[in-house]
This record gives structure tokens, C-alpha cells and sequence, in this order.
């Protein structure tokens, strides 16, 4: 067409990836918190049994060494937060991942809710 400029494989995988990474799904099999962490199962690091895409692999090897948060996952992958909910609720499901578990003191409260407020400024 003229006056148009042509669009790019990288236009067409921003508008296009994050449909086909949740097959149109924008509900996740199971709630997780925007705080909840996240950690990499011993499954995971295998990846037995399960086929995984690219952003699964990544959100695998992001909560390898230290959970991290649905937020913080959301703003590493560069994905939409709803988006990264699906992936980690299917990952959740399939028993790659897990839902860290904190006990939290009086004082870290506060810090918790920086930590997802910084999360949060990322996406």
C-alpha cells in the first residue's frame, strides 16, 4: 500500500504474543497474588513431561535462584501482568513452579509492599 510503513516481525510479535502465549486465555487456572513468590520446582529445573515455550524457560530460570513475585516476574518478562498470571498459574498447575512460602515479621510488611510497589513502577 502506499503511504504505509511496513510492520516488522517484532510489531507483529508484540501483537500477537501475548494472545498465543495464553491461547486467548485471560483468567489463570489458579488465583495468585500479585505478592505471591514464586520458585522454581525441582521439576522445573527438569522440565520433564512438559513442553515450555520460551517465556515459560524464562520465568523458570528467573525464579531458579530466589523466588520472586508475580509483579516482579510480570516486569522481567516485559509481559502484560495478566498474561504472566496465566503462565505461572499453568506452571503452578503442571508443578514446575511453587508458591514460596515467608514468614513475615511485624517490620516487613512495609518492606514487602516496596518490593511490589517497585514491581508494580517496572511494568
Amino acid at each position: 500500500m502506499l503511504g504505509s510503513s511496513p510492520v516488522s516481525d517484532e510489531d507483529v510479535n508484540l501483537l500477537v504474543r501475548p494472545y498465543a502465549l495464553t491461547g486467548g486465555r485471560t483468567r489463570p487456572q489458579v488465583d495468585i497474588a500479585i505478592e505471591a513468590l514464586v520458585a522454581t520446582t525441582a521439576n522445573g529445573r527438569t522440565g520433564r513431561g512438559y513442553q515450555r515455550g520460551s517465556a515459560d524457560q524464562h520465568v523458570l530460570t528467573l525464579c531458579r535462584d530466589r523466588p520472586l513475585s508475580l509483579a516482579e516476574i510480570a516486569a522481567h518478562t516485559r509481559l502484560p501482568f495478566g498474561v504472566a498470571r496465566v503462565l505461572v498459574g499453568d506452571l503452578l498447575t503442571a508443578g514446575l513452579v511453587a508458591l514460596a512460602s515467608r514468614t513475615f515479621a511485624a517490620g516487613d510488611s512495609v518492606d514487602v509492599l516496596g518490593q511490589v510497589l517497585r514491581g508494580l513502577r517496572k511494568l
